[in-house]
């Protein structure tokens, strides 16, 4: 994978308080809404588009839904740095 144009970077902090995924940003070029996912190792939070999962933006995968939701809403979760 590549680095998206510098036109579209962000730090990890300004992408976090817009509430969208760096890694969605930095990869794709794509501003997403950062939300809750589920896969088989887990919750954790990511971004998808119309075409599916597009990136995982959590260090930590969450034990339930409800503990992924309040980790997003709260801000109490870390970025994933590189995909």
């Amino acid at each position: 994978m590549s680095i998206a144009s510098t036109s579209t970077s962000l730090s990890t902090a300004q992408a976090r308080a817009e509430a969208i995924g760096y890694l969605a940003l930095a990869y794709t070029g794509k501003r997403l809404p950062l939300q809750v996912r589920h896969s088989a190792a887990g919750h954790y939070i990511g971004t998808a588009d119309e075409d599916g999962p597009v990136s995982r933006e959590s260090v930590e995968y969450f034990r339930s839904q409800h503990v992924a939701d309040h980790a997003l809403a709260t801000g109490r979760w870390q970025q994933r740095i590189h995909p």
